[in-house]
């Protein structure tokens, strides 16, 4: 049986969690449709989802259709949860692509698309709401074309057989012309392989709410997916932190190679930076289906679970055999002071604002000492609202935001170097760092040029780690640096009073 992770995902009010809806209930996993205005969706089963008519948490839902398990992450449309989105696509082995047929090529479709290009997402698409009075199969297909990708095209069933479709598909690639050209014809495991290089985009239309479509989409899914090779060592990706009713923290992941099982000691000694290597007991393998769950004993690579027990993990950590750590493309662009009353410590409900922060990285919550204040990042005014009700439902802490700021960031016009000297009784220490201006959007890169034998290996590392610790303020405004290269050129410690810290 064919395994794929799915996920769904679309410019708001596309109708995404509708198609969802469809999806689930021609698979047979309901037995009617969800609506959206009806409150009833199998996926948005959060009260505020359902108060608001959106997705504001990814959730998954695990159908089959004919040869093929699917797993399906349905995330959240509206801009101000797109952080919650992209965390997803980093597990995803397809996505799915609902535009609106009326509306087109809205704004948010084009960083959509940007995203799963950086992640290197195979997509199928899906122009919802053709039912509607004024919609053009031949337009939308051309727009769709234009603004996103040429090869964005109508697949048939049956390409063998089909000359026409073969002439247009020969464009897509080179491997792909040399076969037509060789041939006068392309096989169904040529396209296959295009669409998963991302050189192939299938386009299917229909309407969600009347389930029109839905068939024909799901066995192009079908036909048109490649079941994944994995290795055969454990190895998980962390895309999301979450909590249950009962509040235990919840790891969400994929497993990327091997088996996870029960009990077993899952660590991230291939990803750590420095020395913060650890390992933890997976507790309970849980596979989640809309609101509930099953118990497993094992999971396979390819699969999605939350595991409980694990509390030193973050959403983009790699464990097992995975090496790197991903970091978000997304950021908020404004920072709030967090406004409580009078009888709430500040410092408690620092701990509760911490705990958000884990589930929402993006919050990059921060504590100002001498005020005694509580900072956040939010993506706008719609989380904003999110989070004032969930600090008073799950923390009965009530809270309000002031007017904001922008968030600021600096980086370096020039190269500069920079030489620190520690040197109190007892204690020796010297750091020579080079700083010098990255590619625009690299953000803070960390490297070593320092020989060994001038400098132990031992102490670069530890210089390295605590330099990828810290945000590093700027000089003009003290704002957050980015888009620098900071290379450790030369050090000097001492055998005997040199320590870690120094």
């Amino acid at each position: 049986m064919k395994k794929i992770v799915l996920g769904i995902l679309a410019h708001v009010d596309a109708g995404k969690t509708t198609l969802a809806e469809g999806i689930l209930h021609a698979c047979g996993t309901i037995r009617k449709a969800g609506r959206v205005d009806h409150k009833d969706a199998f996926l948005d089963n959060g009260e505020m989802e359902r108060a608001r008519g959106i997705t504001i948490f990814s959730k998954q839902a695990r159908v089959t259709w004919k040869d093929c398990d699917i797993t399906i992450l349905d995330t959240p449309g509206h801009v101000d949860f797109s952080a919650e989105m992209e965390r997803t696509l980093q597990v995803l082995d397809y996505a799915l692509l609902v535009i609106d047929g009326k509306d087109g090529v809205q704004g948010d479709v084009h960083t959509l698309w940007q995203l799963l290009g950086r992640y290197r997402v195979p997509v199928f698409i899906f122009v919802n709401k053709m039912d509607q009075p004024g919609t053009d199969r031949e337009a939308v297909l051309t727009e769709l074309r234009h603004k996103l990708d040429n090869n964005i095209m109508e697949i048939p069933s049956d390409i063998a057989s089909e000359t026409e479709a073969a002439e247009e598909l020969a464009m897509c690639s080179e491997q792909l012309m040399e076969e037509y050209l060789e041939n006068g014809s392309i096989e169904a495991d040529s396209v296959n392989d295009a669409i998963c290089e991302r050189k192939l985009f299938p386009c299917f239309f229909g309407s969600a709410l009347k389930e029109e479509g839905i068939t024909e989409l799901l066995d192009g899914i079908n036909s048109m997916t490649e079941n994944m090779e994995y290795p055969e060592e454990f190895g998980a990706r962390v895309y999301k932190i979450g909590r249950d009713a009962s509040g235990v923290r919840l790891t969400y992941m994929k497993v990327t190679g091997g088996t996870l099982r029960v009990k077993m000691m899952v660590g991230n000694s291939c990803s750590a930076d420095g020395d913060n290597v650890w390992e933890e007991k997976a507790d309970q393998l849980r596979l989640y289906n809309g609101a509930g769950y099953q118990m497993a004993e094992k999971v396979e690579a390819g699969d999605i679970c939350a595991v409980t027990g694990l509390l030193k993990t973050f959403a983009g950590q790699g464990l097992g055999i995975e090496s790197e750590n991903s970091a978000p493309v997304l950021e908020p662009v404004i920072t709030y002071r967090l406004i409580l009353n009078d009888e709430t410590d500040p410092v408690v409900a620092l701990g509760k604002v911490r705990q958000l922060e884990e589930e929402e990285p993006e919050l990059h919550v921060t504590w100002q000492e001498e005020s005694r204040e509580i900072h956040i990042q939010v993506m706008g005014q719609v989380q904003m609202e999110i989070l004032k009700s969930t600090l008073a439902e799950r923390f009965g802490i009530e809270a309000e935001f002031d007017a904001g700021s922008i968030v600021y960031k600096e980086t370096l016009a020039e190269p500069v170097v920079g030489i620190g000297h520690f040197e109190p009784l007892r204690h020796y220490a010297e750091v020579h760092l080079l700083m010098e201006p990255g590619e625009r959007g690299s953000g803070v890169q960390i490297a070593s040029l320092c020989s060994s034998d001038e400098l132990d290996k031992n102490w670069q590392r530890l210089i390295l780690t605590h330099l990828e610790e810290r945000i590093h303020p700027g000089v003009l405004t003290g704002s957050e640096l980015t888009d620098v290269r900071i290379i450790l050129i030369a050090g000097r410690a001492h055998d005997k009073h040199t320590e870690g810290g120094d």
